[in-house]
């Protein structure tokens, strides 16, 4: 780690929730993923018959009274469900105890690309066809996206920063990397930190679906997210959380913690240059890796390891493969790049987090996830993206990376825990 950027105080993940397509819990995902199943099927909430993509990534199995209280879950919309969950899991997860968390030393960071945009739609539809006195008194809360964040901080009595973030698919790592920051500035010991997002209504079905940025693969939904793949035709949306828990290290290692790996560096960039397309030339990706390993004070041929963004999109997969060899030269191809999306398909603003997740699993048992779907080879996506089955490989650093609507991107760099 640059001891310059990090005085003092480091950072280890403790404590892991994931509320995936693959399942609701850390390794009922982690054990889907090592097979290499796919967690897209036709879409069960909403009539689609009418749209042109009608499948996606559904939590199936998630049920929010295992962790909520009937009468609160009434008040929450679903990505605050799931970010409640999540951050449940992780807690639980971390080992640490209920009172250590009730202080202004814990702290709690959990963004959304979109928010509550059900509970906005079912709203508007009560206040055109019932009137404004009909709208429900909890619609503000269900909606802001600051409120996943805030109802953690209720749950644990976490006292601390108390923050959310909204850059699109960028949010999750956006938000374990200022996390991972604000812990190493002294400012807290403890974060909760990540994404939670439930896009699978109509109208952001719709949305995605005018631009053109959706597969279309209705007949093989599960083969439809596609990563590098030469016949990939889009992403698929998907839904859920990814939430860990950020401990000092000291403190961490003063309670005995498991400790899953060590964020040692972070990087944000723009592209200026669109609002929904990537940078072709990889420049924004390319600098946000670059700063990321200049924070950790690593090489480029140090890593072993990067969970892709790998969208399955035309163009973010091509630049994406392009920005990696731009930054690590002739040690690209020595690589692993998968991207975990071919299971999960895309979680939007939850992405970051639960392949920050990912990206430590993969760290702590020193095995990497495949890509699955990788049939046919893209001459512009040349990299080893280990198609199709799990590997063991010594892993020391991994990168995670997550590319944004509007240009904005983020890179964070695990690494494997030695204890001392």
């Amino acid at each position: 780690m640059n001891r310059e950027n990090h005085p003092g105080r480091r950072v280890v993940v403790t404590g892991i929730g994931l509320v995936s397509p693959l399942g609701t819990g850390t390794d009922k995902t982690w054990q889907a993923l090592l097979r290499g199943e796919s967690g897209i099927a036709p879409l069960t909430r909403f009539d689609v018959s009418r749209y042109a993509t009608r499948f996606g990534g559904e939590v199936k199995d998630f049920d929010p009274l295992a962790f909520i209280d009937r009468k609160e879950a009434r008040k929450m919309d679903l990505f605050i469900r799931f970010g409640l969950a999540a951050a449940e899991l992780a807690v639980a997860d971390s080992g640490i105890p209920a009172a250590d968390l009730r202080s202004d030393r814990a702290g709690t960071y959990v963004g959304s690309g979109i928010g509550g945009l059900g509970s906005i739609e079912e709203n508007l539809k009560v206040l055109w066809e019932r009137g404004p006195d009909r709208v429900s008194p909890f619609f503000l809360i269900q909606t802001i996206i600051n409120e996943a964040s805030g109802q953690i901080s209720i749950r644990f009595g976490a006292k601390g920063p108390n923050c959310a973030n909204a850059t699109a698919c960028s949010t999750g790592s956006h938000a374990i990397g200022d996390s991972f920051r604000i812990i190493a500035r002294g400012e807290a010991d403890i974060m909760i930190a990540g994404g939670a997002e439930a896009p699978l209504t109509p109208l952001s079905l719709a949305g995605f679906t005018a631009i053109k940025a959706l597969s279309e693969r209705n007949d093989e939904p599960a083969k439809a997210s596609r990563p590098f793949d030469a016949r990939r035709d889009g992403f698929v949306m998907g839904e859920g959380a990814g939430v860990v828990v950020l401990e000092e290290l000291g403190r961490a290692l003063r309670r005995n913690a498991r400790i899953y790996a060590e964020v040692v560096g972070y990087g944000m960039t723009s592209d200026a240059y669109h609002v929904a397309a990537p940078d072709p030339t990889g420049d924004g990706a390319a600098r946000v890796m670059k700063r990321a390993l200049e924070d950790a004070g690593i090489a480029p041929g140090d890593v072993q390891y990067i969970n892709a963004h790998g969208t399955s999109t035309q163009l973010n997969d091509k630049t994406e493969t392009l920005a990696i060899k731009t930054v690590f030269g002739e040690a690209a191809r020595r690589l692993a790049v998968n991207s975990t999306k071919s299971m999960t398909g895309h979680l939007l603003g939850a992405a970051g987090g639960l392949e920050a997740g990912i990206s430590a699993l993969a760290l702590f048992h020193q095995v990497m996830p495949p890509t699955i779907n990788y049939e046919f080879p893209d001459p512009d996506c040349d990299l080893d993206y280990v198609p199709n089955a799990a590997r063991k490989a010594a892993i020391v650093h991994a990168v995670s990376n997550s590319f944004g609507f509007g240009g904005t991107n983020a890179s964070l760099v695990l690494k494997a825990f030695d204890r001392p």
